[in-house]
């Protein structure tokens, strides 16, 4: 998986590529742990984020909870894979998707 940051001010945006799982958490865990101060606006762009498995979706809802006591976290450009797990999992209700 490649991590790419983007930051602006006090948002970040993360771009996903390739495949979030057991295997790739524990390095978006540990970029998120290392990149989240004085941020107020999280965007993940999962536009080349093929796969994305249980653990990942740890990580999402980590930082969802992280972000609702600092400030907001958006996801976007998610595909129709993803989306499919999105929905399975109820996590159109837990984050912003757009």
């Amino acid at each position: 998986m490649n991590i790419i940051k983007k930051t602006n001010g006090s948002e970040l945006t993360i771009g996903l590529e390739g495949r979030l799982d057991t295997t790739t958490s524990p390095e978006l865990t540990k970029e998120l742990d290392s990149s989240l101060e004085g941020v107020t606006k999280l965007v993940f762009d999962l536009a080349k984020l093929e796969y994305i498995s249980s653990s990942g979706l740890r990580v999402l809802l980590s930082a969802q909870k992280t972000m609702n006591a600092n400030g907001s976290m958006t996801v976007i450009n998610v595909s129709e894979m993803v989306m499919e797990v999105f929905e399975i999992t109820g996590f159109t209700d837990i984050l912003t998707i757009e």
